[in-house]
């Protein structure tokens, strides 16, 4: 990455914190048309499937599914429909939607099987987080507030998404406001894990769970997620999923409800790192509706970059690409295994890179609570008047309400200082960097990707995260598609679990963790 482009992100998110401050940026309205064509793709957003794939359509990748539409041997409305048949049977269980679109879906196939292809996305099935606005449809964000929203229009990302052929099977639960994992607005756990749906107790992730459960459990063939504080790349390393969260202002924040507007971060869960590039590809463009979009470099050839290269039968990387290592990151045995396999792809090395100065400080709580007022300005006249309307993330709101001006002044000064030496300290001396967490990538708005390394004695997956310069979501998705290529951890599906009756719209998502185990004993 160049000292300019540097420079340029640096001001940038100096201008988006100002920007939040004022209160302007809070609320971004789509506007009633697409702001951009539709994407171009690469000849990699094509690929053949696998022959374990071809007996189960819902085991296709969006790539292979692509293939399939493609040349004729697979429609959209067979492929929509056997999604929904596994919503039918399996989401009484997973509790992964809060509102399947079957009738809107079925529909929509039908008119993609008559028009002209469009696309990899073409017939596409994908689920869509609950905060991204949907036209027509509730979009509630699993909130009190929201409960009763019908939106206008659909989000700029949506529009995109279906610009490109895409087709939307339902809005998927989250946690309230985004604030958790997937529960009803009073607490009650609603989505499990894909992998361990016997036992509520284990995190499926962040606010993103129901669409990563629906993608693990084979109930969508992608989805959409947010990421505030890990709530893309966290599901994915709990589910077995590759999850990008892409540069800030990459994506389009209109019409998604907001939590915070320097930290939103909407972006692809996906079975990997080529699904999530075809993916991310649609989605990501400029926008009048979001000043965050405007001016960034173009968006590279993504769909390339997550291609696998492979010369005389080895696999190389795609660019030569250093992977920062930063200390206490090899704890486990999974990581030492996945360190010694990155390095054993020609054309990637490994450097050992120090933290930089202050780093416990600057990443500490004191400064990431500053995102708490942040998010609590736009709700104060719901806060003077009913706390009850916040469900069970209310102590949260009222804390980002109380904290005083200098601490917030203070957190962005730090917020400031710890980018200039990330990318300074840090990608002075490698290209990509492993990490044990989210932070401070999110906070700072930086790419990160969420992908598959290996499975705990449990039984559970274990993933990583992989951050990246500004602008450098195609150096991420070529070192983990290099990686993808020698190992096999992406293709692993989680056992189905005894079918349940699907809720109705009614009540679905009112089940507590303690019913969610009795249905499986």
């Amino acid at each position: 990455m160049s000292t300019v482009d540097r420079r340029d992100f640096l001001a940038r998110t100096l201008a988006v914190s100002a920007a939040a401050a004022t209160g302007a940026t809070a609320w971004t309205t789509p506007g009633s048309a697409l702001a951009a064509g539709p994407a171009r793709f690469g000849a990699g957003a094509y690929l053949r499937p696998r022959p374990e794939a071809m007996a189960d359509p819902t085991e296709l990748t969006v790539a292979e599914a692509a293939w399939m539409i493609k040349n004729g041997k697979l429609t959209p409305a067979a492929l929509v429909e056997a999604y929904l048949d596994r919503i039918g049977r399996f989401d009484g269980v997973y509790q992964a939607f809060n509102t399947v679109l079957a009738e809107q879906a079925r529909a929509a196939a039908k008119a993609a099987g008559r028009r002209k292809h469009t696309g990899p996305l073409h017939g596409i099935p994908l689920a869509i987080k609950d905060n991204y606005w949907t036209a027509g449809v509730r979009t509630t964000a699993n909130s009190y507030l929201f409960q009763d929203f019908m939106p206008p229009r659909d989000a700029t990302a949506v529009t995109r998404l279906t610009a490109n052929g895409a087709i939307v099977l339902g809005k998927t639960q989250m946690g309230p406001l985004a604030t958790t994992r997937a529960t009803t607005p009073d607490g009650r756990i609603t989505t499990v894990n894909a992998w361990t749906p016997g036992d509520a107790t284990v995190d499926p992730g962040g606010s993103s769970t129901g669409t990563a459960t629906s993608v693990a459990g084979r109930m969508a063939a992608s989805g959409t997620g947010t990421q505030t504080g890990g709530s893309i790349t966290a599901p994915s390393n709990a589910q077995n999923l590759t999850g990008l969260k892409p540069t800030m202002g990459r994506v389009s924040l209109a019409g998604i409800i907001p939590l915070s507007y320097t930290r939103d971060h909407p972006g692809p869960l996906a079975r990997d790192a080529r699904d999530a590039a075809i993916m991310l590809t649609a989605m990501a463009g400029e926008d009048p509706a979001d000043p965050r979009t405007q001016g960034l470099p173009p968006v590279p050839d993504l769909v390339t970059a997550a291609t696998p290269v492979t010369v005389k039968g080895r696999v190389r990387s795609r660019w030569k690409t250093r992977v920062g290592v930063l200390p206490g990151y090899a704890t486990s045995t999974e990581r030492r295994v996945f360190l010694s396999t990155l390095d054993g792809v020609d054309g990637i090395s490994l450097v050992d890179v120090p933290l930089p100065d202050e780093w416990e400080l600057l990443t500490g709580t004191e400064f990431n609570n500053v995102r708490l007022p942040e998010r609590s300005e736009p709700f104060l006249p719901l806060l003077r008047t009913d706390l009850r309307g916040f469900g069970v993330s209310v102590t949260g709101w009222l804390q980002g309400a109380l904290l005083g001006s200098t601490e917030f002044l203070t957190g962005q000064r730090a917020k400031q200082r710890l980018l200039e030496r990330v990318l300074d300290q840090i990608f002075d001396r490698c290209d990509v960097v492993v990490q044990t967490g989210p932070v401070p990538f999110d906070i700072l708005g930086l790419p990160e990707i969420g992908f598959p390394i290996g499975f705990s004695a449990a039984g559970v997956p274990v993933g990583t995260i992989l951050g990246g310069e500004p602008y450098g979501e195609d150096r991420l998705l070529s070192v983990v598609a290099a990686y993808q290529a020698v190992t096999d951890w992406h293709w692993r599906r989680p056992a189905d679990p005894p079918a349940q009756r699907t809720r109705t719209a009614d009540d679905r998502g009112r089940l507590n963790a303690d019913e969610v185990v009795a249905q499986m004993q």
